[in-house]
């Protein structure tokens, strides 16, 4: 992969001079070049002055013989032109440019201007959005003769780690509602780039292929995760399809999911007990297209993967204080009577203990490794969105653990030294994804799987 050398977009924004003293109307830095042809992917910025106010406006060129403008934003009217005040509104237009290249995106919608303090994260966080937008761009704007080689360098661009810590400061900054519509828009664009590639016989580079992040509030943790199904490792393929409209309702889908854990210390007289509960767990498969696209390319919004199988690994990463580590018992395979008929309800909860890991895991029956489900809970899969005994959420058809299913959590039980101390938890995470058939009558069954890992921190006080 190309140089992933970052161009600090932020600092050139800031450091640039009052417009009342600029002897041009445009100013420009140049975001990656292609040694190949010689031509550059460039950020530019005008301004037009009027009588109280600037009007300011960028873009993002492929410069060359003839430079060719491949995104521009309203101008939008400043009061002043400090730099705060520019990169303010520059980030305004950023996260505005990107989630207009979403898959439910209004463009006489609003987003609101964000509340950004001058930090030393803001620099990192300005880059990445603006490198976000500038790969989006590429994928739907570039000439082809371009776009396989700039996609190359900003993706070495994005993977650098510290884009991965400004990704979740940013995500944190717009709040949920946002950071949804951006990842949408940004999974859109990755498994569009992904399925043109294929089709030309190519191989992809794959930016973002998944995204997680956590936060450790007081006694709570989260963890958020987003992936395009296309990205995910397929496992163990019954049956390939060559039928074109469902491998298009399979493939527009990503996967957004939400752990939360709640965290209690309690302090005895000779240990501290450290208990962990699964509070809920979301998992839906998103359509990355508009209703009128899936009807007409795919087979609607019903032939989709489900969440077949989650498993999570928690670890203190210093065990030092560790003493033991028990879990509460595991839940059996309930019967269940719906409308007077008694059928096996395909859902399991287990619990058990490797070294001081704790490990927990949720998965349907005859799913999680892409086999036919078993004959007794075949019918659960058959029209499964819809039906009243449905294991899975209405609408979405994603699945939602509640925590009183999950049973006692876990429970790590430590000597009194950590009292005061903060300590860090590894969480490694895997989610399956599964298809079969739901009105279709197909023989095509897959599933599929992401990782995922991340540290969670708690202090060790009452």
């Amino acid at each position: 992969m190309a140089s992933a050398i970052v161009p600090d977009m932020w600092h050139w924004t800031r450091s640039l001079p009052n417009p009342k003293h600029w002897r041009g109307d445009i100013y420009s830095l140049q975001i990656c070049n292609s040694p190949s042809t010689n031509q550059s992917l460039n950020l530019i910025i005008s301004w037009h002055s009027e009588t109280q106010s600037f009007n300011l406006s960028y873009s993002i060129c492929a410069e060359s013989l003839n430079p060719i403008s491949l995104w521009s934003s309203k101008y939008s009217r400043l009061q002043s032109a400090n730099g705060s005040d520019v990169t303010v509104h520059f980030l305004h237009d950023i996260i505005c440019g990107v989630i207009r290249y979403g898959p439910y995106s209004n463009k006489n919608s609003t987003v609101r201007l964000l509340n950004v303090l001058v930090s030393e994260d803001s620099g990192n966080i300005f880059n990445l959005a603006t490198l976000t937008l500038a790969l989006i761009v590429c994928i739907y704007e570039a000439p082809s003769t371009l776009r396989r080689e700039l996609i190359s360098m900003i993706s070495g661009q994005l993977m650098r780690n510290d884009m991965r810590g400004a990704a979740k400061m940013l995500m944190l900054t717009m709040g949920s509602n946002m950071e949804e519509q951006w990842m949408r828009s940004l999974n859109l664009a990755v498994t569009n780039w992904i399925m043109e590639t294929h089709r030309l016989g190519g191989t992809p580079f794959l930016p973002f292929t998944v995204f997680s992040y956590a936060v450790s509030a007081s006694k709570l943790w989260k963890v958020q995760l987003y992936c395009p199904v296309v990205t995910m490792t397929m496992e163990n393929p019954v049956h390939q399809t060559k039928d074109e409209k469902l491998l298009f309702s399979l493939n527009y889908q990503h996967l957004e999911a939400v752990i939360h854990f709640i965290c209690r210390v309690t302090f005895r007289e000779n240990w501290i007990d450290v208990t962990v509960n699964i509070d809920n767990i979301r998992c839906d498969l998103i359509q990355l297209v508009s209703e009128t696209l899936m009807a007409k390319q795919g087979y609607g919004p019903n032939e989709k993967h489900f969440p077949s199988k989650i498993s999570l690994q928690l670890t203190p990463l210093v065990q030092t204080d560790i003493i033991s580590l028990t879990v509460s018992r595991s839940t059996e395979n309930p019967i269940q009577e719906v409308d007077n008929e008694r059928c096996l309800r395909p859902r399991k909860f287990k619990h058990s203990v490797q070294g001081n890991t704790a490990l927990l895991s949720y998965s349907l029956e005859g799913c999680s490794d892409g086999e036919m489900p078993k004959l007794e809970t075949q019918s659960w899969f058959r029209n499964r969105y819809n039906k009243q005994s449905r294991p899975f959420a209405r609408g979405g058809g994603g699945v939602i653990v509640a925590g009183d299913e999950y049973g006692e959590g876990v429970c790590w039980r430590m000597g009194t030294a950590a009292a005061g101390k903060t300590v860090e938890w590894e969480i490694k995470g895997r989610i399956w994804v599964t298809y079969w058939p739901n009105k279709k009558r197909t023989l095509h069954v897959e599933t599929r799987r992401v990782e995922f890992r991340e540290v969670l921190r708690l202090a060790i006080r009452e």
